[in-house]
């Protein structure tokens, strides 16, 4: 008995040993002001989302509708929601956004507040709806829902009335959030003809009660309140881009195309930019046009998603109520250069080291996790550093001309402007390859191909100390416009590092 009791007193002296020796880790760095919301962050993950233009338009090869097509014209005899949510999941988009109704007024469901809808169509003989067909494929595919309810509406007679219009419209955006389950996006814009009748908005009421229909969507508008239009319709965001803004600086309708473009590094809102751009010439589907190549869309990806923002790509349903066989074909080639190229991190090849580790060694924030994917592990310098570098050494050399950078975003937008240098063999000597900007969620840089054993990556300035979720480098080898990215990205950036020297 005796010796039982002094064996365990000598396991319980190892144990509190064990505990007095080992050191409490390291506190996460403070995150910078603005952050994203939840619905904010998840929205900005899912990269890509698809934009369905399909209404009476279709039917009469109009972009803009009158609001005076019969309802009649409206009869997609081979509509099948299903099969654009699953075009949509098998190239990559996170969620589908449907113009539930354009700007003609003509309503995709069965709305109680309007007759000029598909209750009075000929299609599925009145009794269809639009809507709960894709929400149900939406729901049943595991993708996110979102809806685009036109503010200028040609038809009704109600429009031009401030009190009455707005009234008709919050009911019917009642009816969309409140009866398709859950909606993830809700699209708005600015978007009237010249010479249309004047017409106040209450876009603080709208904002209000989506967020307490709908709490986990995001509100897409030209100034937010949650996401923001970049400011063309080219899909092409600034080569500087913040997330941050200031939405007092902004009007729906009526918002600089600069600064909706760059956001603003002195910003108090987290507003981040959302690119949309139609895979064909038109928005609404028309016989006679024909899709973007792939390599073009390719080229977007880079502009948009590689600028921290989300590319919305428009793929219309054609007549018949089907994505087009051409469209289909040029987003599968987009889809296989898109694998082809981000599937091989060529980094991961490397030891990363660094300049230094907040904490000292603690692996928690160590070089090394800027090769694992999420946001829950970075890569955190020791603070008051005045250098801020990782360094990528290679067994063999490498050949690469994209390099992909990451913040964990939850943690704020830090870093406003960083370069790639390679080291020659031989020499010794640190050659600068490219520099950028912005990062954000994501940072996509093509350049000439480079091939090097060494590599070092240099943040040059940031908010606060930067910190980095990950690190990649890949080769393309289907852009073809890789000489004029670089030449166009230097030059830019050189300039635009003389505007941020007083950050």
């Amino acid at each position: 008995m005796n010796s039982q009791i002094t064996l365990l007193f000598f396991f319980s002296i190892l144990c509190l040993s064990q505990i007095s020796n080992s050191s409490p880790l390291k506190p996460h760095p403070l995150p910078i002001l603005p952050l994203p919301s939840s619905q904010q962050l998840q929205w900005q993950l899912g990269s890509m989302a698809m934009f369905l233009h399909f209404g009476p338009n279709t039917f009469t090869n109009s972009e803009w509708g009158t609001g005076k097509a019969n309802p009649s014209v409206f009869n997609p005899t081979h509509l099948n929601a299903s099969q654009w949510v699953q075009i949509a999941k098998d190239s990559g988009f996170s969620r589908v956004i449907l113009t539930a109704k354009h700007h003609d007024g003509f309503c995709l469901w069965p709305s109680e507040y309007t007759d000029y809808s598909v209750k009075s169509s000929s299609w599925r003989n009145g009794a269809g709806d639009v809507v709960a067909e894709l929400a149900a494929a939406a729901a049943e595919a595991g993708i996110g829902l979102g809806l685009y309810l036109s503010p200028w509406d040609r038809h009704d007679q109600s429009y031009g009335k401030t009190l009455e219009y707005n009234e008709f419209y919050l009911s019917q955006m009642t009816e969309l959030l409140t009866k398709y389950g859950e909606i993830k996006e809700v699209w708005l814009d600015g978007a009237k003809g010249e010479g249309e009748k004047d017409m106040e908005y209450f876009f603080d009421t709208w904002f209000s009660l989506i967020h307490q229909l709908q709490p986990k969507a995001v509100i897409f508008s030209d100034a937010g309140p949650d996401v923001r239009w970049i400011g063309d319709e080219a899909g092409l965001a600034g080569s500087t881009c913040w997330s941050l803004f200031n939405r007092t600086n902004a009007k729906i309708g009526d918002t600089d195309p600069l600064y909706s473009q760059e956001g603003d590094s002195f910003g108090q809102d987290w507003v981040p930019a959302e690119c949309d751009v139609s895979i064909r010439p038109g928005w609404f589907w028309h016989a006679s046009e024909s899709p973007k190549p792939a390599v073009q869309l390719l080229d977007i990806y880079y502009n948009s998603v590689g600028r921290n923002c989300l590319f919305l790509l428009n793929v219309p349903p054609n007549s018949s109520g089907l994505i087009s066989e051409q469209d289909i074909k040029v987003l599968e080639e987009f889809r296989e250069m898109k694998h082809s190229i981000f599937s091989n991190n060529l980094a991961r090849k490397a030891l990363v080291n660094s300049s230094s580790i907040r904490g000292g060694q603690s692996s928690q924030f160590g070089p090394k996790n800027v090769l694992e994917e999420g946001l829950d592990k970075y890569w955190a310098p020791e603070e008051n550093q005045k250098e801020w570098e990782l360094y990528l050494e290679f067994k063999d050399s490498v050949t690469f001309n994209v390099l992909e950078i990451r913040e964990p975003i939850q943690m704020g937008q830090r870093i406003a402007s960083f370069h790639l240098e390679t080291r020659k063999t031989g020499s010794g000597k640190w050659e600068r390859v490219v520099s950028g900007t912005t990062v954000g969620n994501k940072r996509l840089l093509r350049f000439l191909k480079v091939e090097s054993r060494s590599l070092k990556l240099v943040v040059d300035k940031a908010r606060t100390d930067p910190l980095i979720s990950y690190l990649g480098i890949y080769m393309d080898k289907f852009s073809v416009s890789s000489r004029n990215t670089t030449k166009i990205t230097i030059t830019r950036t050189l300039k635009e590092e003389q505007q941020l020297h007083d950050l």
